[in-house]
């Protein structure tokens, strides 16, 4: 069995939902990463874009990884960018088992227009601009996203798709 899960994916897919309930099934500790970088910063990932970048988000989500694949018996939610900047996925792949929560655009946005979560990439953005930034950044991020070691889809049966998964 795998001591460390990364769950990867858009923002809104699910990951920190579903990761949640995972590590509670097989009784792991659970980590959000951008909970974690907020913890160890003091402050929200919107003030962090705001005041210090992207960039400077980006970098803290790489020492977030190297931070959290030391950890054993954990599942862990990573930011919907982090496996998509510097050598992240690979690392991540080589420290734990990764699962990509796929959505189409059209799920993603039904989700994400009635977040209650500040999302920097979205903020401002009517439904339609919001749908078209979706689009962009994921026919991006697929590249990264679909080198995962499992691939699920993030609409039906989510959760015991991933304890099968996971106890093969």
């Amino acid at each position: 069995m795998y001591t460390r899960i990364f769950i990867i994916g858009f923002m809104g897919s699910g990951k920190t939902t579903h990761g949640k309930k995972l590590a509670r099934k097989l009784e792991y500790r659970f980590a959000d990463m951008d909970q974690w970088i907020e913890k160890e910063t003091g402050k929200t990932v919107p003030e962090i874009f705001k005041e210090e970048g992207e960039a400077a988000f980006r970098k803290m989500e790489t020492e977030a990884i190297h931070a959290l694949s030391k950890e054993k018996n954990i599942v862990i939610s990573t930011g919907g960018g982090a496996p998509c900047h510097a050598e992240n996925m690979e690392l991540l792949k080589s420290s734990g088992l990764t699962i990509y929560l796929q959505l189409a655009p059209a799920a993603l946005l039904s989700r994400l227009k009635n977040s209650k979560s500040e999302r920097p990439l979205l903020a401002g953005k009517s439904e339609q601009e919001m749908l078209e930034t979706i689009k962009e950044i994921l026919n991006i991020r697929e590249a990264f996203y679909s080198k995962a070691d499992v691939i699920v889809d993030g609409l039906n049966n989510v959760d015991e798709r991933l304890e099968s998964i996971i106890r093969r």
